[in-house]
C-alpha cells in the first residue's frame, strides 16, 4: 500500500457565490492535508471565494477557454492534461456541467488514476448540452450528487447506477454557534427591532422563484404590517431581471418592505437575527445550502416541493413545503408560522437538531474523504467502525433518510 499523500485536483467554473462554489471551499478547508495534497482548477479565475482558498495557500490553474468549439479550447484541455500527468494528480474531482466536460477529458488523458465527476443540480439542459454531459459522465469513474433525487433522475436518464454516489452537503456549524442579538443588521437596514424578518438566500435567477415570493411577500404585508422581506444575494450576469423584480415590489405595493441586500458574505448575521427563511424556487434545485444554513441558525423554513427540498424540511416538523409557482400557498405558509411564533420557534430548534445531527460538515468531509482513500485502496481497513461513527443507512418509507454512499471497490 502506498503511504505518501494523495494528490487531488478539484475543478471548478470560478469562485462565484454560489452552493457548489461555498461546498468546494468548505470541503477544500476540511480535508486532513496530513493524508491529501489539494490543488485547484477553474474556467475563470474570479470570484469571492477566490480569497479564501488563496489563504489556504492551495495553487489555482485557470484554463481560459471562451468557447468549446474553439481550438484554444482543445489547446488548455491539453495543457490541463499535461499539468495533471507532470504533477502526478491521483484523483481528479470535477464540479458542474462546464468543469465536468473539460475537467474529465483533460484527467483521462493526464493519466488520473481516479475521476470524479460532480451533478448538484436538477437543471435540465437542452438536448445537445444533456447528451454531451452524459457522454462526458461515462468516463467518470464515479459521479457524486448531493441528493436522492438527483441520481434517481440520473438512472432515469440512462446514467449507470453503480457510478452514482450520494454525498449529502455538510455545514459548518460553528458559524450558528452563537446568535447575534446585538439588532445591528436591522439597524443596518432601518428595521424596527420586533419587526419580523422574513429571509430569501438566493441568487437572483429566474428559477428561484423570487416573482412568485413577491406576489406572496404582498398578501402576507396586508395581513401583518410590521413584516419586512430581505433578498439576499445578487446574478451579475443578468442585472436587468433584478431592476425587472424591484419593479414588481413596487407595483405590488410593498415600497421599503422588501430589501434587496445584494451579495452578502455575512450569512451567518443575518439569518440570527430573522424570523424565517424562504426558498420559492420551481426548478433546478438541488440540495440546498441556503436551507441547511437556515436549520443551522435555528430558522423555520418555508420551501417549494423542488428538487432536493423535501429532503431537508421534514414538513409540519422542521418547516412547511408548497408547490412551486403557488403565491398563495407560499403566503399562507409565511403567514401561519407569522401567527403561531411557538409553532415557528418548535419547527426552527427541530430543523436545528437535524442539521446537527445528519447534516454537519465534519460528516461530509468524512464521507468524502473515506471514498478518495477507498478509490485508490487506501482505507484504514475499518469500514464498519466508520459506518458505526457515521451511520449511513438509508431509511424508506417515509422515515428519516440518512446519506447513503457506494463506497468504490478496492483495486
Amino acid at each position: 500500500m502506498e503511504t505518501g499523500k494523495i494528490k487531488i485536483l478539484k475543478f471548478l467554473t470560478s469562485f462565484d457565490i454560489g452552493g457548489t462554489e461555498r461546498h468546494v471551499v468548505n470541503l477544500v478547508r476540511g480535508l486532513d492535508r496530513s493524508k491529501f495534497d489539494v490543488s485547484l482548477a477553474c474556467l475563470r479565475r474570479q470570484g469571492p471565494f477566490l480569497k479564501d482558498i488563496e489563504r489556504l495557500d492551495i495553487p489555482v490553474e485557470e484554463y481560459s477557454l471562451g468557447s468549446f468549439r474553439s481550438r484554444r479550447a482543445f489547446q488548455e484541455m491539453f495543457r490541463c492534461a499535461r499539468w495533471i500527468r507532470a504533477n502526478r494528480v491521483q484523483i481528479v474531482h470535477t464540479y458542474g456541467f462546464y468543469s465536468n466536460v473539460f475537467g474529465i477529458p483533460a484527467a483521462k488523458l493526464g493519466g488520473a488514476s481516479y475521476v470524479i465527476g460532480s451533478i448538484r443540480d436538477t437543471l435540465e439542459f437542452p438536448l445537445v448540452q444533456s447528451a454531451v454531459h452524459k457522454l462526458v459522465g461515462r468516463f467518470a469513474d464515479a459521479i457524486f450528487v448531493n441528493a436522492d433525487v438527483i441520481r434517481q433522475g440520473l438512472i432515469a436518464k440512462g446514467y449507470k447506477g453503480a457510478k452514482i454516489n450520494v454525498v449529502k452537503n455538510g455545514v459548518d456549524l460553528t458559524r450558528f454557534a452563537r446568535k447575534d442579538e446585538s439588532g445591528k443588521l436591522r439597524q443596518e437596514f432601518g428595521l424596527y427591532p420586533t419587526a419580523p424578518m422574513i429571509v430569501v438566500l438566493s441568487r437572483l435567477s429566474k428559477v428561484k422563484g423570487i416573482d412568485y415570493f413577491l406576489e406572496a411577500a404582498a398578501t402576507v404585508a396586508k395581513r401583518f404590517e410590521e413584516a419586512r422581506f430581505l433578498i439576499v444575494g445578487d446574478f451579475k450576469d443578468d442585472p436587468g431581471y433584478k431592476a425587472t423584480l424591484k419593479r414588481q415590489a413596487i407595483r405590488l405595493g410593498l415600497g421599503r418592505r422588501v430589501i434587496f441586500t445584494g451579495f452578502r458574505l455575512d450569512v451567518q448575521d443575518i439569518l440570527s437575527e430573522a424570523t424565517m427563511s424562504v426558498l420559492p424556487c420551481h426548478a433546478g434545485e438541488g440540495l440546498s445550502n441556503a436551507i441547511l444554513e437556515a436549520m443551522a441558525a435555528g430558522l423555520p423554513v418555508v420551501a417549494t416541493t423542488v428538487g432536493g427540498n423535501p429532503e431537508l424540511v421534514a414538513d409540519g416538523r422542521t418547516g412547511l413545503l408548497v408547490p412551486p409557482r403557488d403565491p398563495g400557498a407560499l403566503a399562507n405558509a409565511m403567514s401561519l408560522l407569522l401567527a403561531d411564533p411557538r409553532k415557528a420557534q418548535g419547527f426552527g430548534a427541530a430543523g436545528k437538531h437535524r442539521v446537527e445531527t445528519e447534516f454537519s460538515l465534519e460528516r461530509m468531509v468524512h464521507d468524502t474523504e473515506h471514498f478518495y482513500l477507498r478509490a485508490l485502496n487506501r482505507d484504514s481497513g475499518q469500514p464498519e467502525k466508520d459506518r458505526e461513527a457515521y451511520p449511513e443507512a438509508e431509511v424508506e418509507n417515509g422515515r428519516r433518510r440518512y446519506r447513503k454512499i457506494d463506497f468504490p471497490p478496492a483495486r
